[in-house]
């Protein structure tokens, strides 16, 4: 193993082996800790696509507010589940599936279409170009909007999804899915991600599915692993310390080096970044 994968391993917190038990409830007293440690905050809030990672830390979310609401007899703890979609979203029912899965307390819904469409006519404006990556950047930021206005409404913190395997290629949006409160499955890769959710029992086309961000609209559901130009089993054998061919590696931590900026605050006179 490289002295760099080594370095990136130890930094997302990957275990080449888990118990799956082990690690929800590592998760779920994660969650309640944090509630209990800022007694002001009730809720958790989440944006639910329908997909794996918002599958398995929406019903994680659930089960840590239903326990502090059974240990403290509290009933203003609860956990809102958003559904954010651009319009019409093609796989509608399957975000509806996990959120019937999680049994969330409480479901919002909020078009970020009419957002998006009057960012864009008010940069397009004032001559500025926004591309269709651009756009889907928006889009992503328009949704994090959303479920901070609710998180104030209702003195909640919002939840993240990301996790390891997409963590170390910077596979998200600045300040937009990557910009949240606390993030439960960070220490996980992909694989491990299904693991967990085999073990609460997830309807199987939750995990089975392919990933995909849709952001683009030129691109509609193109795959991540077509983004990336690397497979998520090749991230989670390089996350578990097994050796990949060098290519494969090379593309992987070229992903991690490009990216560094995305898993850093705001950088200061203070960082090495500039130097």
């Amino acid at each position: 193993m490289s002295n760099l994968q080594n370095q990136i391993i130890t930094e997302m917190k990957v275990k080449s082996i888990i118990d799956p038990q082990e690690e929800i409830r590592m998760s779920i007293d994660f969650l309640k800790n944090y509630l209990r440690k800022y007694p002001f905050l009730k809720t958790f809030v989440l944006g639910i696509s329908g997909g794996q990672d918002s599958t398995l830390t929406g019903k994680l979310a659930q089960m840590a507010i239903t326990e502090l609401r059974e240990e403290t007899g509290n009933s203003e703890y609860q956990f809102i589940a958003v559904r954010l979609p651009y319009g019409q979203q093609a796989d509608e029912q399957d975000a509806m599936d996990a959120i019937e899965f999680m049994e969330a307390d409480k479901i919002i819904r909020v078009d970020i279409k009419p957002a998006v469409v009057a960012n864009m006519s008010v940069l397009m404006g004032v001559d500025v170009p926004v591309s269709d990556f651009d756009k889907g950047n928006i889009k992503a930021r328009e949704r994090m909007i959303a479920q901070y206005a609710i998180a104030g409404a209702y003195h909640g913190a919002v939840v993240g999804t990301d996790h390891s395997a997409e963590s170390i290629t910077g596979f998200y949006t600045k300040f937009g899915d990557g910009g949240t409160d606390i993030n439960p499955i960070f220490r996980l890769n992909k694989r491990q991600g299904r693991q967990l959710l085999k073990e609460l029992g997830a309807p199987e086309h939750l995990y089975a599915k392919t990933p995909t961000a849709d952001l683009e609209d030129n691109k509609p559901g193109l795959a991540d692993e077509v983004a990336l130009g690397v497979t998520y089993d090749d991230i989670d054998d390089y996350l578990e310390g097994k050796k990949l061919a060098s290519d494969v590696s090379e593309k992987i931590e070229g992903w991690y080096l490009k990216t560094q900026h995305k898993r850093h605050l705001p950088i200061t006179v203070f960082d090495d970044f500039w130097k």
